[in-house]
């Protein structure tokens, strides 16, 4: 590829308010994170909204739309909304925003998974809401639900919008729950796959994880597909230089790391957009613009949204 989309996931549903003051929990601070990695280069927003108060995640329609308008009129970077949402919830509830916004993208999470977030409760002492300690030590009993069917329902709650998905892929089986749903027709080329390294329940980090991942998907969808990576906590920054130098595309911000560097936390979603940006154009690379995003993953454009 010639260019590298930069997307940047600012909030989340993983980190909790306790976690970081600098996570952007209400409308306004989630609007202000956005605009500011767009401008900081990147090309795609992944958004997840907040109950402005505690904190925990909100998957209603009436919580995007406290931002999505307010983002859109600031920037022209493709807005993506989020139907992982939290793993708690249904996928009836999770599609809700992409059925009424008709974002230009939504995420679609790709398997059934293992989502253990306990690991933290060994870092992070103190919490400000009850919510926080009561969903990191749930999770050691949660499966993130998503059959077939439940994948089935997404695509097809969003087939009349155009919109197209982020899939999420967090480990090999994901990569061929996709191609089932490629053979069936029910999604289109290019696919954008965002694999996702690190979460206790995936695949791990290793740099043999990434090749693994990527030469599976290379002989599953051959051109058919635009590759990128994720990278949760600390290996956030390694893993998004070695997919830009194997010609990936990358993923960033605050839902997938609270960190800029070892004990440093990051103090905006626009720093880890900067450093990320500083190793793609130290390879020798450029980054994509919105609209070049737009052009490399077939969007339908801005001006088809329903916001």
């Amino acid at each position: 590829m010639s260019k590298v989309i930069i997307t940047c996931a600012v909030t989340g549903a993983i980190h909790t308010p306790s976690m970081s003051r600098y996570l952007p929990v209400t409308p306004e601070e989630i609007t202000e994170a956005s605009v500011g990695a767009a401008e900081a280069g990147a090309a795609i927003i992944h958004l997840h909204a907040r109950d402005p108060v505690t904190g925990k995640p909100d998957q209603s329609p009436d919580a995007f739309g406290r931002f999505l308008p307010q983002i859109k009129a600031r920037t022209d970077a493709v807005l993506n909304i989020t139907s992982g949402g939290s793993p708690y919830m249904t996928i009836e509830e999770r599609i809700q925003p992409s059925m009424r916004f008709a974002p230009e993208v939504a995420s679609l999470n790709m398997g059934s998974m293992n989502f253990a977030l306990f690991p933290m409760l060994a870092r992070f002492k103190e919490f400000k809401h009850a919510w926080e300690r009561e969903a990191l030590e749930a999770s050691r009993d949660l499966i993130f639900r998503n059959t077939f069917k439940d994948i089935e329902y997404a695509l097809a709650q969003c087939a009349a919008n155009d919109t197209r998905f982020e899939f999420e892929c967090y480990d090999v089986s994901h990569l061929y729950n996709l191609a089932h749903f490629v053979e069936r027709g029910l999604v289109k080329a290019p696919f954008f796959v965002q694999t996702v390294f690190g979460i206790l329940g995936g695949i791990g980090t290793h740099p043999e994880d990434v090749l693994h991942m990527k030469r599976t998907a290379d002989r599953l969808f051959g051109n058919d597909y635009r590759w990128s990576v994720l990278g949760a906590g600390k290996d956030q920054l390694r893993l998004a230089a070695m997919s830009a130098s194997m010609g990936g595309n990358v993923r960033v911000g605050l839902e997938d790391s609270l960190w800029l560097g070892r004990g440093t936390l990051a103090e905006s979603n626009a720093a880890q957009v900067r450093q990320v940006r500083q190793i793609i154009e130290g390879l020798g690379l450029e980054i994509a613009s919105p609209n070049e995003a737009r052009d490399i993953l077939q969007l339908k454009g801005i001006g088809k949204v329903g916001f």
